[in-house]
């Protein structure tokens, strides 16, 4: 990345930060996914329960053995053996002492964009855990809500449908065709304005392109 593209990022990063923390959110705008790393592990100690949301910027971060080294424990559902153990899981995630999961999509307003499947990813995101930490790269930052839901159609929705192997038309044609399959992962719709009440949330800005 060169010293414009840098530039670029930062200016924009925290144009959302100043928006974020204007809706009651706190957030920070890092240069690297290193930076975003040691802000997350500073909230984590020995016994920590750490539930973590399908999130591929999660996974960039390469977070999990430094939870562990440090005596967290990690909840994560994609980790369950069977429905049922992937239930269980998801239920623990909802009651974490810290939640890490990104967004979709994050607007110049400090707007945060989701769509999921079962819902427990936004659920966790407005009520549950005693902390939430959400991480999103620079590439998640949009316009406004409409922009939002178009890159969900085009990049998000397809590339997670590729990712978990679904036989849904957008892992085939690449794009959101707003189908009825069983399998269809894009059923809650979800936008957060401000800060839920009753929450501690943070929100990372990363310079660096995470996840999808």
């Amino acid at each position: 990345m060169n010293s414009i593209e840098q530039w670029h990022n930062r200016i924009i990063g925290e144009k959302v930060v100043k928006a974020l923390e204007k809706n009651d959110f706190h957030s920070i705008y890092v240069e690297s996914k290193e930076q975003a790393l040691n802000f997350i592990m500073y909230h984590i100690n020995t016994g920590t329960k750490v539930g973590i949301g399908g999130s591929m910027t999660i996974q960039n971060l390469g977070i999990r053995q430094n939870i562990l080294e440090k005596g967290g424990t990690i909840i994560d559902h994609s980790l369950g053996t069977n429905k049922e153990d992937t239930f269980k899981l998801m239920r623990e995630e909802l009651t974490s002492d810290l939640y890490l999961c990104s967004t979709n999509a994050i607007t110049l307003d400090g707007y945060l964009v989701n769509v999921d499947g079962a819902g427990n990813r936004v659920a966790a995101m407005t009520f549950g855990p005693q902390k939430v930490i959400i991480v999103a790269g620079v590439n998640k930052i949009v316009d406004n809500e409409t922009a939002a839901f178009q890159r969900i159609k085009l990049l998000a929705a397809p590339l997670n449908n590729k990712r978990l192997n679904l036989n849904n038309p957008c892992s085939i044609s690449g794009i959101c065709t707003d189908c009825h399959s069983k399998s269809r992962i894009c059923r809650v719709y979800s936008i957060i304005k401000q800060k839920p009440m009753r929450s501690d949330i943070s929100v990372i800005i990363v310079g660096e392109h995470l996840g999808y």
